[in-house]
């Protein structure tokens, strides 16, 4: 089957989910469930042969560990989706409701936005999160995973399109597309897809963007910051510090630089080399930050890297004020955390840097949909509309207007003895 009937059946699917009830999405996400744990030997069969191809291949040591998908992950992601069983109906809920006139009532009613198209990483585990979070909101999805886990995607997709048609879901909600000219097909598809969440590197997603007419919502690199505060508490910040770098480097929460005020880096800068060195961390410094500890030089690059490994650049600056400078030309609006004891510092922190996830003494790695009890996440957003952060069910709907009347004309509005609209707000769900 190509590509355009894929998308086309998908787009077909989508109208039929929409009208779905949460009773019958939740199903098959327990279906869905079970299914995968009836069939993990076979899934992780697929995987440890995709893993040992990626490795005669030389894959990088990160994309290695995310491929990696075993018992461990398969408990993970079923444990994911018993949660999302237990959210609320996201599909049909009313966002407002204002009276326009007596017996004319307006509602603000969410809604699925359709079909999703997402590209993702050699992160199988993804697969099952994105499927999931776009089944429980209502929408079709068209997939598509890294090559290096074909065999592990193929046998999750079809677990999961089995166990969806056992429970009642419409044929084709979802697809699964496994090569580049698939994407770039899928590109030129904007009379069946309504949004792409691509997942990737800077000049991937930019890629996406620039050649396609369908809405892209995504993030490119995830640069974050953690800045230790001149009245923050030394053993809080080290720990954070580490947390943030080291809890695990594959994935765009991660820690990159770490900024650190001038009155405090001879105190805590010794402190946290050590710490930081323990989980064999590379560390690169400014020239104030070589001063206090033997480190290698960080030059203007690396503070627009995203290493995704144990190293670290680390700047010492005068200020809040520097600090935020720092993060907003230099960071990719993603996640940044102050370290402080000065509430004023952090609300300052909080209000001026212009990134979607902010964080007050703890750590960039609960910028996660999962941990923000999203039920997962289908990708992280540093867009300005519509979703921002962690994109969980409520980056996944749209809304729209319905307008409930009793036989009430426009024309009874207009002219010199014009009704006047009342414009209530009430204090009610749509009752269709």
């Amino acid at each position: 089957m190509g590509i355009s009937e894929i998308a086309s059946g998908a787009k077909r699917a989508s109208i039929h989910l929409a009208g779905t009830s949460v009773e019958v999405r939740n199903r098959a996400l327990a279906e869905i469930a079970s299914a995968l744990k009836e069939n993990s030997a076979g899934i992780i069969a697929a995987n440890q042969d995709d893993l040992a191809r990626a490795e005669q291949e030389n894959i990088a040591v990160p994309l290695l560990k995310r491929l990696k998908f075993d018992q461990g992950k398969i408990d993970a992601v079923c444990a994911g989706l018993e949660s999302l069983i237990k959210l609320d109906d996201p599909v049909g809920r009313t966002m407002g409701a204002l009276e326009l006139d007596k017996g004319l009532e307006l509602y603000k009613v969410s809604c699925p936005i359709g079909v999703i198209g997402v590209i993702f990483e050699s992160r199988p585990d993804a697969l099952v999160q994105i499927s999931s979070l776009c089944l429980k909101s209502g929408n079709a999805v068209l997939l598509k995973g890294g090559s290096e886990a074909v065999g592990t995607n193929r046998i999750l997709a079809d677990t999961i399109c089995a166990a969806g048609q056992k429970a009642g879901l419409p044929d084709g909600w979802l697809g699964l597309l496994e090569t580049r000219d698939d994407v770039k097909e899928m590109l030129g598809l904007a009379d069946y897809i309504d949004l792409i969440v691509p997942r990737g590197s800077n000049e991937f997603v930019r890629y996406i963007m620039n050649n396609t007419d369908v809405p892209v919502l995504g993030h490119a690199d995830g640069i974050c910051h953690v800045y230790v505060d001149a009245e923050a508490d030394l053993d809080m910040a080290v720990g954070i510090t580490v947390d943030s770098k080291c809890q695990y480097v594959a994935v765009c929460n991660t820690a990159e630089t770490l900024l650190v005020h001038a009155d405090i880096a001879e105190a805590f800068l010794p402190v946290v080399k050590s710490a930081l060195e323990e989980k064999g961390v590379e560390i690169r410094g400014c020239g104030r930050t070589a001063k206090i500890i033997d480190v290698k030089a960080a030059g203007e690059e690396d503070w627009r890297t995203e290493y995704l490994d144990l190293i670290i650049s680390v700047k010492v600056v005068d200020s809040l004020d520097a600090a935020i400078e720092h993060i907003n030309k230099y960071g990719s609006g993603h996640t940044d955390a102050i370290v402080t004891g000065n509430k004023q510092a952090a609300a300052t922190f909080m209000n001026l840097v212009d990134s979607a996830d902010v964080f007050f003494n703890c750590s960039t790695r609960f910028s996660d949909g999962f941990r923000y009890g999203l039920g997962a996440e289908v990708g992280i957003s540093t867009n300005k509309i519509h979703a921002r952060g962690p994109v969980g069910m409520e980056g996944l709907l749209i809304y729209k207007y319905r307008l409930i009347g009793a036989g009430h004309k426009v024309a009874d509005f207009s002219g010199t003895n014009a009704r006047e609209f009342t414009h209530k707000k009430l204090d009610k769900d749509c009752p269709l």
